[in-house]
């Protein structure tokens, strides 16, 4: 069923990204089959709260999602720490890696 979050087999919703902190600008996917246009649930962890973002565009399993609009020059964080900048505006839902995020490293 396409446009549905993932559930276990009791029915319960399940956990679409996974945030460290609510400073972060980006979460990470932890399910296949994330597609654009779908409703997202994502996790928070260091306020144990729960935030939805719809997709965008599609994600693959374990890259990241932005959570906050970033623009051009600014900064990605992620587990609270700036780990790149933006090449290109960045919206909320939207696909973050390498195609629009330079890594700090280089």
């Amino acid at each position: 069923m396409l446009g549905l979050p993932p559930s276990d087999t009791r029915g319960t919703q399940l956990i679409h990204f996974i945030v460290h902190d609510e400073q972060d600008s980006v979460g990470v996917v932890v399910v296949e089959g994330v597609a654009a246009g779908q409703e997202l649930q994502g996790w928070i962890m260091g306020e144990d709260r729960e935030i939805r973002v719809r997709a965008a565009e599609d994600i693959p399993l374990g890259h990241k999602l932005a959570i906050k609009a970033m623009e051009e020059g600014g900064a990605v964080i992620k587990f609270r720490s700036d780990i790149g900048r933006a090449t290109a505006p960045i919206r909320v839902g939207e696909h973050t890696h390498v195609h629009n995020v330079r890594t700090r490293r280089w």
